[in-house]
């Protein structure tokens, strides 16, 4: 007797398997990411900027060496974000704090990523310092067919604040077409308090340029990424930009950031003298999100991370479990970014 029930629970468990695969359906996913790659600048002087404050430029022995090994660390990394789920790195990933073209194309000829044969979108930004914001795109997945930098013209004592431009870049993720804005706003230096109207014009600056994409294309999916130097919950994204932490909340015409409520649960992508922040998110406009109608006939954002590995901490001592960072004090401590990197799966039916 025990033979039979044993043997009809094993055939109805068999039917029930074949039953789920059936149903079971396939998706294509996208990994989209954004990394702040923390001062990756050459070992050469370039006397049109002030590129001499940079950590590596204080590097006095073994620079190029320290060089190689920061981008060899770099490279592997991004070849991982993502990878668990679409055995590949990220289809698209904004980067930041990226010094030149030249240091861009080292990153794009290792070893770990020179197989996935990136693109680069890059402009010379006005930073004082050089650094600039670009976009990688493995060209098998993304055809960009527009991309223009927009410089955030923001005064401060009527004197031009020399930060970093939004880079947009439009473009076909296989066939659908969809809009991304790389961001580096500016720092909280002086103070978050003093240097929030900066970060306040920068956000106003990403409102104009969603709008100029929403005037040809209403219905634009829209991907706003970067270090923003403040958080989720702060006015520049609360007030000017009016972000919903909410998807029941996303109208229309609502930007979605999905990195609030990780913020609210305590998770953060850079600790600064034991304050804990979320500077790096990707944003998202209304038409990338599902809200909860499971309709993935074209792409929507399945879920958004945090790249926190733990290769990515200090493994002890006093910053145990912070990013551990390339440069300290002017010393290089074999790390890897002060950031974590952030990204998002974005999911449609297999056709």
């Amino acid at each position: 007797m025990k033979n039979k029930i044993f043997l009809f629970l094993l055939f109805s468990l068999s039917i029930t398997s074949v039953f789920s695969q059936k149903k079971s359906k396939e998706y294509t996913i996208r990994t989209i990411a954004f990394y702040n790659l923390e001062n990756l600048f050459d070992t050469i002087n370039d006397v049109t900027k002030n590129d001499e404050a940079s950590p590596m430029m204080a590097i006095k022995i073994n620079r190029s060496k320290i060089y190689w090994d920061k981008i060899d660390k770099l490279a592997s990394t991004i070849a991982q974000i993502g990878k668990e789920k679409t055995n590949t790195s990220p289809a698209i990933i904004g980067i930041s704090e990226v010094e030149n073209l030249s240091v861009i194309e080292d990153l794009v000829k290792s070893k770990h990523l020179v197989h996935k044969d990136y693109g680069i979108i890059h402009y010379n930004s006005p930073d004082k310092r050089g650094i600039d914001v670009a976009l990688l795109y493995q060209k098998r997945y993304f055809k960009p067919i527009h991309h223009e930098a927009f410089n955030p013209r923001i005064y401060k004592n009527n004197f031009k604040v020399y930060t970093r431009d939004q880079l947009l870049v439009s473009g076909y993720l296989d066939d659908e077409l969809i809009h991304i804005i790389v961001n580096h706003w500016p720092s909280r230096s002086g103070g978050e308090a003093k240097s929030r109207p900066l970060r306040e014009k920068a956000a106003y600056q990403n409102t104009q340029i969603i709008a100029q994409i929403r005037k040809n294309d209403p219905n634009a999916k829209i991907l706003t990424m970067g270090d923003f130097n403040d958080d989720p919950i702060n006015s520049s994204f609360k007030k000017v930009l009016k972000t919903k932490s909410k998807k029941k909340n996303v109208g229309k015409d609502d930007i979605y950031n999905p990195y609030e409520n990780m913020f609210r649960r305590g998770f953060n992508t850079l600790v600064y003298r034991d304050n804990i922040n979320l500077f790096d998110m990707i944003l998202i406009s209304s038409p990338l999100l599902d809200k909860g109608k499971k309709d993935f006939s074209t792409y929507k954002m399945y879920k958004a991370m945090i790249f926190n590995k733990k290769f990515l901490n200090h493994k002890k001592g006093r910053f145990k479990g912070y990013p551990f960072r390339s440069f300290s004090n002017g010393v290089y401590t074999g790390g890897y970014s002060d950031h974590y990197p952030v990204y998002m799966y974005l999911i449609k039916d297999k056709k």
